[in-house]
């Protein structure tokens, strides 16, 4: 049921991998900073923020992936190209990891992307994202290519079919724009677009991987955090629960990587995380009789001694193989 018969690329972005066979590597979280309402934010136009509070919560980040195993790296939202060079500068001064930008107009992104490259730090930039909606393909396509940008995510969406089929129709219109050797990371966001249709993208993130192998993934905050009516009807710790519950269920559902939404969350949602990426550790076990080959998995790190019997024959039920 979960494993898939196509062969999976591995994308290796700085120090971790992102993709492959259902279980074996933990979803790569994604945590949104400097969005609108993040109260680290004093104001856009001045340029002014909490940068202690902000540099707080990425050590806080980097504490809980060095713990968990799960790679995390953070999208900072930006208007302009001269905005995102602020918090670039910022974040490389407190942190030597990956990160990505988060931009919806072409013309800014690649202008932030080329400030970036410029700096030398194009091996640690995840591009996102290239949209259907973009007006330029082709060239922002070159442009990047041109830079050295070599992570890149895609959104896939077909407004015509936002069936899960249709986020493959969606990705294969845009691979004949993009090329398949355009980049050394193609990771595609099957765009969530509510609490339940998290399900539609998980099952999206399944056929896609099945049909290219590239690395999928969902952005199951817009779902969680869509659900305005939640906080009125559970609270606040109901929502906390809510919001973590689809991040957890999001690493079932074939998700190479997760956009889990404001940094400030990060300490509900790494354990979050943990339990669906053991969980699918398991399964991917079940019906292959092969564990990760991620020796950094939270599988190892957590239950080790469980991990120990599996390999051994020792655990009860196993399954049979070939």
């Amino acid at each position: 049921m979960f494993k898939l018969e196509a062969e999976q690329k591995v994308c290796q972005i700085t120090n971790f991998k992102v993709g492959g066979q259902y279980g074996q590597n933990p979803p790569l979280l994604i945590s949104s900073m400097f969005h609108n309402g993040d109260k680290i934010l004093e104001s856009r136009k001045d340029g002014k923020w909490d940068a202690a509070k902000a540099e707080e919560y990425v050590k806080k980040q980097e504490a809980l992936e060095d713990m968990t195993g799960i790679p995390a790296i953070t999208a900072m939202v930006a208007n302009s190209a001269e905005e995102m060079a602020r918090y670039v500068d910022w974040f490389t001064s407190i942190s030597d990891r990956a990160f990505a930008i988060d931009m919806w107009v072409e013309k800014p992104r690649l202008e932030a992307a080329e400030y970036i490259a410029k700096k030398g730090l194009a091996d640690r930039l995840v591009y996102n994202s290239i949209t259907p909606w973009d007006k330029d393909i082709p060239g922002q396509v070159q442009a990047l290519k041109d830079m050295g940008i070599k992570h890149v995510i895609v959104q896939a969406y077909e407004v015509t079919d936002p069936s899960p089929k249709g986020r493959l129709t969606a990705f294969n219109k845009m691979m004949e724009i993009i090329g398949e050797g355009a980049f050394e990371s193609i990771m595609i966001d099957t765009s969530v677009m509510n609490l339940p249709a998290i399900a539609f993208s998980g099952v999206a993130n399944k056929i896609v991987k099945e049909a290219t192998g590239w690395p999928c993934g969902v952005a199951s905050s817009n779902g969680t955090y869509m659900w305005k009516d939640a906080r009125e009807l559970f609270g606040k710790d109901g929502f906390a629960a809510m919001n973590a519950s689809g991040q957890g269920c999001s690493a079932l559902f074939w998700s190479d990587f997760i956009f889990y939404g404001p940094i400030v969350a990060a300490p509900k949602m790494f354990p979050a995380v943990v339990s669906g990426s053991v969980m699918a550790a398991a399964m991917g076990y079940y019906e292959t009789g092969k564990l990760p080959t991620n020796e950094n998995h939270p599988l190892y790190k957590f239950f080790g001694d469980f991990a120990e019997k599996l390999k051994s024959g020792e655990q009860q039920a196993l399954p049979e193989h070939d």
